[in-house]
């Protein structure tokens, strides 16, 4: 065990922790989603209550408390503050690798453990959820540790997972192990192995890991709690679109492509290969990782919410397939024409993706600029390595290339486009403005993120209720809205209310 300590962990280690942390704390939280997930544990640590969740001062049930533990407790140790609220998820970022490193070395070899583990680290959607102060980098290092533990036998680590990602997200932390593992003991005929999984004692150790705060929940709430995390934010969720918009068969299929970029270059021959090929007695190993990310791919594909985040749970099997095709390209010198050619149209979508939004942030052109380079230098070393069939030089290329471009994204692109997307300078400007006793309303948009920032609640309204408001105030009232929500309001309701501050596309409004 002690031999997987080496050089490649800690070169490893030390690439995903510069991914990860690099920039972590400089970029204000961004609305709508990271400030949640800042503002429920401030709000837990003011109310020295750490088992009902509470946002805007009332209880809510939008999430299990995992997340928000570990953020609270990252306050108390760092401070209330943009790095405190993404440290959980950086840190288990790099966990997550580390952990795909070291069962790597077990299930293949060192070499595809470590091309495994930085193929994840520096696939775009990886390090940018690993950098942001939400709950899907919690749920899949927990259900990574869960499916990894199976897979090489250790059994207990399985079920404590298991239970953990159960307390981070809710019942998908024991629904996708669960129907993961079922569907590879049924595709190999191996139901026999449920005779060596120690379920009883597997069982109560779950339990113990995962029942305490549902429990507590209900006997202190009731079927409030029932209705709203069960009943609406799982199961009318997966029934029901929240953004009825994004409800098409193929929507993860571009966020697949670009989020698994660059390795996306190799994705499709590396699936491909790993099921056609006999490989060493790896054959099931591989059939298990493609089972995997199967199911996680077809689950939300079949769900009617759809975001992003959704698919990251399939990215640590990718990344371990496209690590063992890695190692098999590299040991045997092949010549992977498909590679670079996958890579330089992507690259060219990319990057052509970036100037078309450099039209809307023209802000952003430096960033773009020395992101495109980095990709074009990226894509033509690929090209030579592979051609000259130095797979490792290729391999690396793309791996420095990325570790590069993660940096310039948070330094130069998050930076500069973050005052369109973060309520903080607003925030900011209400704080200066504020006479302390005036009603304040929101929109739910900028709500959470104005909360964290100026401990001031406001009442919640929507972009339709806002002229119904501006018309019904009495007496002096602020409203905090986008520029697009203004432009919306009549002549008339214009003249009811007037700026004085703006920030972006953020503006104040008073109704005297």
């Amino acid at each position: 065990m002690l031999r997987r300590l080496d050089k490649s962990f800690f070169i490893v280690a030390c690439i995903a922790a510069v991914i990860m942390f690099f920039y972590l704390g400089n970029i204000p939280l961004l609305d709508p989603d990271e400030p949640v997930y800042a503002e429920t544990p401030k709000e837990m640590i003011n109310f020295n209550e750490f088992l009902s969740p509470r946002i805007y001062g009332e209880y809510w049930y939008d999430k299990p408390p995992l997340y928000y533990w570990l953020v609270a407790g990252a306050f108390k140790v760092f401070g209330m503050g943009e790095f405190s609220a993404r440290f959980p998820s950086a840190f288990l970022g790099v966990a997550g690798v580390l952990a795909l490193y070291w069962f790597g070395c077990e299930i293949f070899n060192k070499r595809a453990a470590m091309a495994g583990a930085l193929v994840l680290s520096t696939s775009i959607e990886y390090f940018y959820l690993g950098k942001a102060a939400v709950t899907d980098i919690t749920l899949n290092f927990c259900l990574t540790l869960a499916l990894l533990g199976f897979i090489t036998k250790r059994y207990y680590l399985m079920y404590i997972f298991t239970g953990l990602a159960t307390v981070a997200k809710g019942p998908v932390g024991f629904l996708f192990p669960g129907a993961i593992i079922f569907l590879y003991l049924a595709a190999t005929s191996r139901f026999k192995i449920l005779k060596e999984m120690k379920m009883p004692t597997g069982i109560i150790l779950f339990a113990v890991t995962a029942l305490p705060w549902y429990l507590f929940m209900y006997s202190v709430h009731g079927n409030a709690f029932i209705d709203t995390f069960l009943g609406f934010h799982n199961v009318t969720r997966f029934t029901s679109p929240e953004h009825p918009e994004l409800v098409v068969w193929y929507y993860f299929i571009p966020v697949l492509l670009l989020g698994f970029f660059p390795w996306t270059s190799i994705l499709f021959q590396s699936v491909w290969v790993s099921l056609t090929q006999r490989s060493q007695g790896n054959n099931k190993k591989l059939l298990f990782l493609n089972i995997w990310a199967a199911f996680i791919f077809i689950f939300f594909t079949i769900s009617q919410t759809k975001l992003v985040s959704y698919i990251l749970p399939m990215y640590p099997p990718l990344a371990l397939i496209a690590g063992w095709y890695i190692d098999r390209v590299w040991e045997f010198r092949e010549r992977s024409i498909m590679w670079p050619i996958v890579l330089a149209i992507l690259s060219a979508l990319i990057i052509a993706g970036m100037f078309t939004g450099l039209k809307l942030l023209p802000i952003l052109s430096t960033g773009i600029m020395i992101s495109a380079v980095l990709f074009i230098v990226m894509t033509l070393c690929s090209l030579v390595f592979i051609w000259k069939r130095q797979i490792g030089k290729a391999f690396w290329a793309q791996v420095i290339g990325m570790m590069l471009f993660s940096m310039v994204l948070v330094s130069l692109l998050f930076a500069g486009a973050a005052p369109y997307f973060t309520s903080k300078y607003i925030a900011q400007e209400f704080t200066n403005k504020y006479d302390g006793k005036s009603p304040v309303y929101v929109m739910k948009f900028l709500r959470p993120g104005f909360a964290y920032y100026t401990n001031v609640y406001g009442s919640e309204i929507k972009a339709k209720e806002l002229a119904t408001a501006v018309n019904s105030a009495q007496g002096k009232a602020y409203f905090v809205i986008q520029q697009a929500d203004y432009k919306e309001l009549t002549e008339s309701e214009r003249e009811r209310v007037k700026i004085v501050a703006e920030a972006a596309d953020r503006i104040i409004l008073i109704k005297e």
